[in-house]
């Protein structure tokens, strides 16, 4: 599966969402398919879009949240899911597209190659819900099943290590963040 078909795949049921994507590939994708006022695509910030997506589920608890992650941004702060875990937002859907390799910054592989399981640490760490998906109906299922949950979910999808020719997006980083928050500001 490749993450740019899973996006589309899921594309329609992020209407009323607030959306957050780590840097790199998944903002790029995300963007290419169609870029919305209600998706913030976090710049710079690797390892954190679960934490920005945390403070808004907690500050606007009828407001969906989905944050689009990495499994390098998630590795790179693994304390983000026991934060999850700790407050437990019922709003928030945390997607890790794991390709095993930081593809965004030269395409290195990570732990989830080898022997890494992000949705068992997840689990461990406290997260009331988690699943994996590895082909497209398998995450379209999931990611439907953890939006009418209702709760805190991680969903892990297994993804081709491939991506976008360039990793930038169109929207200038200010923009899309007053965009952003304007968008906030009417939920």
């Amino acid at each position: 599966m490749t993450r740019i078909d899973a996006l589309r795949a899921v594309y329609d049921r992020l209407d009323g969402c607030a959306v957050v994507t780590i840097m790199g590939a998944v903002a790029a994708e995300l963007q290419s398919i169609g870029h919305r006022p209600n998706f913030f695509y976090l710049q710079h910030a690797m390892g954190l879009a679960s934490s920005v997506g945390l403070g808004i589920a907690l500050s606007k608890p009828s407001l969906p949240v989905v944050v689009f992650d990495g499994d390098g941004s998630v590795l790179m702060n693994l304390g983000g899911l026991t934060t999850l875990a700790r407050y437990r937002p019922s709003n928030l859907l945390h997607v890790v597209f794991d390709n095993e390799s930081l593809l965004s910054v030269g395409g290195f592989p990570t732990a989830t190659g080898t022997c890494t399981r992000l949705a068992e640490v997840a689990a461990a760490a406290g997260v009331p819900r988690t699943a994996c998906a590895n082909t497209i109906d398998e995450f379209v299922k999931e990611f439907s099943a953890a939006q009418d949950a209702r709760e805190l979910t991680t969903l892990v999808a297994k993804v081709d290590a491939i991506g976008p020719a360039a990793l930038v997006t169109d929207l200038g980083l200010l923009e899309n963040r007053f965009q952003f928050q304007r968008y906030l500001h009417t939920r």
